[in-house]
């Protein structure tokens, strides 16, 4: 290192306990930035879910949780929702916790996309700094990040710039992309298995125009992730013939891995503007291209004709073209870039290096 250790507070999502897959991307985000930190030296504390658990290999975490009701998702609220808590919400438990440390912490981290803890970044002694997890998704928390982009956006870090783009900032974004235990995911040589898609079963994730693909291949698509909404699974389920989607569960990432890097393929057909795109770096950690929609951060992550192939968003028929190409690309490329771009240490180091610029001056 070349700076001296930070004692940092993590707070995690208020959406779910930490290991039980209902916070979505911001888990592994969390997990993520944790081994990295904490390889790098820091002295971590994670404020979390009563119910939490702590990745492997993070012995040297605290961690202390707290009990209420989860909070609900701004991306399956209106975008003219107002902000609204439980009476015995955990977000704002959350909250009292990591502020009740004494001067001795040099930042809070904050992983919740909610409107509280934005809002208290200008008002308290506390130094908070936030991982923005998703795009715009709601007036309320549109310009409450604006707001916090105004009075210091050294205190904002996003995904991808493409994900920036929907705030109003005015200097160039803080961007750290993700990162991933690499020794999690072996690399398969592998071209001509199954297809397959992996994320939240929900409406925003597409999954319909990846089952329509591959009915038209006369293929069994595999189906990885939690399913958030069950009548969606089951109408997509009734318009393609039997057989057609396999649902392989959602998986701890050692299982999902094996699985994951018998496919040809990965298909990710967001119908939003995702603000990374964490299963496709999962794929391409296996040395699976992944065939996608040029929409949000997946733009960003996926260098067309060399890592994957990018396709007119909800253009099913150059989204079925670019399947049957996927046997172009070099799978050895696919590894190399998530080694080169989305390690743990990776973010680690960019996150450190953005911390240290916002305590500074």
């Amino acid at each position: 290192m070349t700076r001296a250790s930070l004692k940092l507070v993590l707070v995690s999502t208020p959406i779910g306990c930490l290991g039980s897959g209902e916070g979505g991307g911001v888990e592994l985000t969390l997990c993520s930035m944790l081994k990295g930190l904490l390889a790098r030296g820091h002295e971590l504390i994670v404020i979390a879910p009563e119910g939490s658990q702590l990745p492997e290999g993070c012995s040297g975490v605290m961690m202390q949780e707290v009990n209420g009701s989860d909070q609900q998702s701004w991306q399956h609220s209106d975008p003219d929702a107002p902000m609204t808590i439980p009476f015995d919400g955990v977000l704002p438990r959350l909250w009292e916790k990591a502020l009740a440390f004494d001067d001795s912490v040099d930042a809070v981290i904050n992983f919740a996309y909610d409107w509280l803890p934005f809002w208290l970044t200008p008002r308290v002694d506390a130094r908070l700094f936030h991982m923005v997890s998703m795009g715009s998704v709601g007036r309320v928390m549109q310009n409450i990040i604006g707001d916090i982009a105004q009075w210091d956006q050294r205190r904002l870090a996003f995904h991808t710039f493409r994900q920036a783009e929907d705030f109003s900032l005015p200097e160039k974004p803080v961007v750290v992309g993700n990162g991933f235990d690499l020794s999690h995911y072996n690399f398969n040589l592998k071209q001509y298995g199954p297809i397959g898609w992996a994320g939240r079963v929900a409406p925003e994730k597409g999954l319909e125009d990846a089952a329509v693909v591959a009915a038209e291949l006369q293929e069994p698509l595999w189906v990885w992730g939690k399913i958030a909404d069950q009548s969606y699974a089951d109408a997509i389920e009734a318009t393609v013939p039997k057989g057609t989607i396999e649902w392989r569960g959602f998986l701890p990432t050692c299982q999902l891995q094996k699985e994951l890097g018998f496919c040809r393929a990965l298909l990710n057909t967001p119908k939003w503007n995702e603000a990374y795109g964490n299963v496709i770096v999962e794929a391409m950690a296996c040395g699976v291209p992944v065939v996608a929609y040029d929409r949000g951060g997946p733009g960003e992550l996926i260098d067309s004709g060399i890592t994957g192939l990018l396709v007119k968003p909800d253009d099913l028929d150059e989204l079925k073209a670019a399947v049957q190409r996927a046997h172009e690309i070099d799978r050895k490329a696919c590894r190399d870039w998530v080694e080169r771009f989305a390690s743990n240490d990776v973010l680690a180091e960019k996150v450190e290096a953005w911390i240290c610029s916002g305590l500074d001056g």
